[in-house]
């Protein structure tokens, strides 16, 4: 077997055993809290050594922001959004927000347990904000920002922009959190709304434009 093959092989294993344990992580965040659980208990869950979580992950924060990320497929972004770049930007917006609503969706145990612990740590939240939202924020303006460049979208500010649609999904999605039984119905739809709202504006063709 080659060098090449062996070390392939080993990569697999790794990304394997990393997803093993954010998989037990989701599980006892989501069943006990952030806050509330330990290291050893997801060792537990994921069938390790604690010592094992520390050969993939710093500490029970990187766990969570690393959870954050493989939920929101954030690893993928990058590339979703430079395929998009020949496609039509109103129905990328709509694909790319519904299918990580639905994300969401499915682990929204995850988030209840740990968008508090974000809010309530000042260092989780900053290593929180630069690690994952920061991130998003620049993918976002760096996508508008392209777009404006193309000619796709008429100019605007990319920084601003990025955050107004950023805030938006991400009140959208804290409301539903809370228990908002209007969003609880009609999440499913809630993608195309944005995208009306964002590209098509709520004036009427009469009077509003």
């Amino acid at each position: 077997m080659s060098q090449e093959s062996i070390s392939t092989r080993r990569q697999r294993r790794a990304a394997a055993r990393r997803d093993q344990i954010l998989d037990a992580a989701a599980t006892v965040f989501a069943d006990r809290g952030f806050h509330a659980a330990t290291t050893r208990e997801i060792a537990a869950a994921a069938d390790v050594s604690e010592g094992t979580i520390y050969n993939y992950f710093d500490s029970k924060d990187d766990l969570l922001i690393s959870l954050m990320t493989s939920l929101t497929e954030l690893e993928t972004l990058d590339e979703e959004m430079l395929a998009s770049l020949q496609g039509n930007t109103r129905d990328f917006f709509v694909e790319m927000f519904r299918h990580r609503a639905d994300k969401l969706e499915e682990g929204q145990k995850i988030l209840q347990a740990v968008l508090p612990a974000v809010l309530v740590s000042p260092q989780l939240r900053e290593r929180f904000y630069q690690r994952f939202v920061r991130r998003v924020i620049t993918l976002v303006e760096q996508h508008i920002q392209t777009r404006v460049d193309m000619g796709h979208i008429r100019p605007v500010e990319p920084a601003l922009a990025a955050r107004a649609v950023q805030a938006l999904f991400l009140g959208l999605l804290i409301l539903r959190l809370l228990g908002d039984e209007t969003l609880q119905v009609h999440w499913d739809d809630m993608s195309e709304v944005m995208a009306t709202i964002i590209f098509d504006g709520l004036g009427t063709r009469e009077g509003g434009e």
